[in-house]
């Protein structure tokens, strides 16, 4: 049980350090996907990564 916790806390942390990249890239001049693109890819990220992380804790509760 607890690879399965660890495999969720890894790639919600992923997603969420993607999400923080792509809320970074909409300040950057120059970037090319549209600033409403990459507001969309943040939020979905992010919301997907705080679930997978949500989900490992609950897990790792149950160990």
């Amino acid at each position: 049980m607890s690879g399965i916790s660890a495999f969720f806390f890894t790639i919600g942390t992923l997603l969420i350090a993607g999400g923080i990249y792509f809320m970074l890239a909409i300040k950057k001049p120059g970037f090319y996907p549209p600033k409403y693109i990459l507001k969309k890819r943040a939020a979905s990220f992010g919301a997907i990564g705080i679930v997978l992380l949500l989900m490992g804790a609950f897990m790792y509760s149950l160990k």
